[in-house]
């Protein structure tokens, strides 16, 4: 069963920052989201780099609020001083081929309070 294309709340537990980001993703804010990011953050989304602000506008406006992407956290974790976020993700994508619901994991790096390294995967799970 798909997860629900409505926005979802970020979770009060989320790091600010994290919830900033979550909340930008959600409600299909494309400046929110850039906020959030330093000016030479990266981004890796499933293997392919996306270095500075222009860079990262390119690929949220296309991959993310183009796709009307939402996340829905399932877990958070804190990992020296670094947060990995797993959320089902759902959307505008082509879902020919991926599980529903589609888990994703998200690892935030931030330096102050900024973004400067977000790591973005499907990982495989052995069951």
């Amino acid at each position: 069963m798909s997860t629900s294309c409505v926005p979802q709340v970020p979770d009060p537990k989320l790091p600010p920052l994290v919830a900033a980001c979550v909340q930008a993703i959600n409600t299909f804010d494309l400046d929110g989201l850039l906020t959030a990011f330093a000016d030479d953050a990266l981004v890796n989304d499933q293997l392919r780099d996306y270095w500075g602000k222009s860079a990262i506008r390119e690929w949220a406006a296309r991959d993310i609020i183009g796709e009307r992407l939402t996340m829905h956290v399932v877990k958070i974790m804190e990992h020296y001083g670094h947060f990995i976020l797993t959320a089902n993700i759902d959307g505008n994508y082509d879902k020919r081929g991926l599980p529903d619901p589609l888990v994703q994991t998200f690892y935030f790096s931030a330096h102050g309070d900024q973004i400067v390294q977000l790591i973005i995967l499907r990982n495989q799970s052995d069951f």
